[in-house]
């Protein structure tokens, strides 16, 4: 019986963080440890680096995720791994997870098999607090907010007009809606208002775009949180928040050094859904990591129509970034769902389904070159693949001039990525890419969600009615410039998460329009996407428990 994910970390040689930090040229006193194999580096040491030359950067994403299961994050440790084995010098950039998917259904984010993060169970769990230094700074501000209104309401605040919820960094469909300051007058003013889940907050956004704690100060200040009866913005600054806000985030901005299995550097911090978010870990790390390494592997969250789009159109537009190369993660498994089959018959060779499902993948592979950046398809290795259908998936990729690689990292950790490391480096040292945004910042915002509807998700139209316009026209006046971030169902280039494969000609509905300031992007909600996700009927946490040696078990 192969070992769960957690039993194979729990036997992981791990090195001290300082001889991992050392192998990557970071000094052991410019680190803060938590603990021997944890550590956040120091601002002094990341400024000192800022001369060195950048490294090349590579995306790598992914088709439509299914319930089959894709391996996004475990395909970027093990080419991670697999760069260094091939005796090249890379860092790995990740994402941190959230409480909300590890308890939920969707479970961690660091890797699988032998392509993990270590400590695996630090990671997927309080890790350094970043996330709960996120959610207080948050509710700092929902305090100072509701207290204003309290204190006599001197800027005038609408009560109606409140754009700032709370947050929690748990799955809770309960909060989604609710009634505050019940219980009379001592308890403030009653109002509607509701909680996001933690990697939806504005606060995740900016921690993961901000170059810096002082840029990060300013974009605090920049959060518009409600609107005056005369629909004057009411900023964060106002209030007079972001100073202890910045405070709380103070050790958090500074980036989390981990190790794989194998022992190699891994920055992992920020971690933004891309469901509803940008989906990318932070600007900082991923910058760092560039001035540290010859090659930086990164990952943008679900398949390339949010992920990918979004690093290449939000992130590498605001950070400067130009990608060299981009990796797209599929599985046979999950072509065959896109190709019509049930779950419970995966296991069952279906050439003619892996075919049909590789239209997903061949969407993909389009999309990705309309950014001018040169892709592979990674095929992540299931022992139930069969020569036949592996052959079809290389056939699709080739006909569309992308070469699809047998990756088996999960089994056998970096030395199942050489193959696909090797071509990687071929490509992102070609010099072919020349990294394009999808549309340009002076493109109208209804546009620019037109363009990403029709571009990416192969969309005829969008759909809004004369509300959702009239916001959007409205912010078009002073925001215009901003980046669009589409918060769509995971499941499907649709909002339907039903219609897999490759739909068109559908429509998108936007239901709510969100501006972000600080992050500086204008949120576009579609279809039924929440942003403070529930339980499924059997959550992940019903499994969860420590064992006799106070060992966890069931975390995954």
């Amino acid at each position: 019986m192969a070992k769960s994910d957690i039993e194979i970390a729990r036997e992981a040689k791990m090195q001290p963080i300082t001889e991992v930090a050392k192998k990557v040229g970071i000094p052991a006193d410019q680190l803060l440890q938590y603990g021997p194999h944890k550590a956040k580096l120091s601002f002094d040491f990341i400024n000192s680096i800022q001369g060195n030359k950048d490294g090349k950067l590579i995306l790598v994403t992914a088709i439509n995720p299914t319930p089959a299961g894709e391996g996004k994050t475990t395909t970027t440790v093990g080419l991670g791994d697999g760069l260094n084995r091939i005796g090249k010098k890379a860092i790995m950039a990740l994402r941190e997870p959230s409480l909300g998917p590890c308890f939920g259904v969707k479970g961690g984010a660091a890797g699988g098999g032998y392509a993990q993060v270590v400590p695996m169970e630090d990671i997927n769990l309080h890790f350094t607090g970043d996330f709960h230094a996120i959610g207080v700074a948050h509710n700092l501000l929902s305090a100072l907010l509701d207290n204003h209104i309290y204190w006599g309401n001197e800027l005038g605040i609408d009560s109606r007009r409140v754009q700032w919820k709370r947050v929690v960094d748990m799955n809770d469909r309960a909060l989604r809606a609710i009634t505050n300051s019940m219980g009379g007058v001592a308890n403030g003013y009653p109002r509607q208002d509701g909680y996001d889940i933690v990697v939806a907050s504005e606060i995740m956004a900016i921690f993961c775009l901000s170059k810096d704690l002082n840029d990060l100060s300013n974009r605090l200040g920049d959060i518009i949180v409600a609107y005056t009866r005369e629909k004057k913005p009411i900023y964060a600054r106002d209030l007079k928040g972001p100073g202890a806000m910045a405070v709380l985030l103070k050790d958090a901005i500074s980036p989390n050094l981990v190790q794989t299995l194998e022992n190699n550097a891994a920055f992992i911090h920020g971690g933004p859904f891309a469901n509803i978010a940008h989906g990318c870990n932070s600007v900082i790390a991923t910058k760092t990591a560039l001035k540290l390494a010859d090659y930086v592997v990164t990952e943008a969250g679900f398949g390339a129509d949010l992920g990918a789009e979004k690093f290449f159109d939000i992130k590498c537009r605001k950070a400067g970034l130009k990608p060299d190369a981009v990796v797209i993660v599929a599985t046979v498994r999950a072509l065959k769902m896109h190709g019509g089959v049930a779950k419970a018959d995966l296991g069952d060779e279906n050439v003619e389904a892996v075919t049909t499902g590789c239209e997903n993948l061949a969407r993909h592979i389009a999309n990705i070159k309309k950014f001018n950046v040169p892709a592979v398809v990674a095929i992540n290795q299931f022992i139930t693949d069969t020569d036949a259908e592996i052959a079809a998936v290389s056939a699709a990729c080739e006909a569309l001039g992308a070469k699809a690689i047998v990756a088996s990292h999960w089994s056998n950790g970096g030395a199942g990525t050489e193959e696909l490391a090797h071509h990687v480096v071929e490509l992102a040292d070609s010099g072919v890419a020349d990294f394009t945004p999808l549309y340009p910042d002076e493109m109208p915002l209804w546009e620019k969600i037109e363009t990403i509807a029709t571009e990416i998700y192969g969309a005829s139209e969008v759909i809004a009615d004369a509300a959702v316009r009239k916001q959007i026209a409205e912010l078009q006046e002073n925001y215009g410039h901003y980046p669009v971030c589409m918060a769509k169902t995971q499941y499907s280039f649709s909002t339907d998460p039903a219609l897999l494969g490759a739909p068109s000609g559908h429509a998108v509905p936007v239901r709510e329009v969100r501006l972000s300031a600080g992050a500086g992007f204008i949120v576009v909600v579609t279809g039924a996407i929440m942003t403070m996700p529930g339980l499924p009927r059997q959550p992940a946490a019903n499994n969860i428990y420590l064992n006799d040696e106070g060992q966890i078990e069931g975390l995954f």
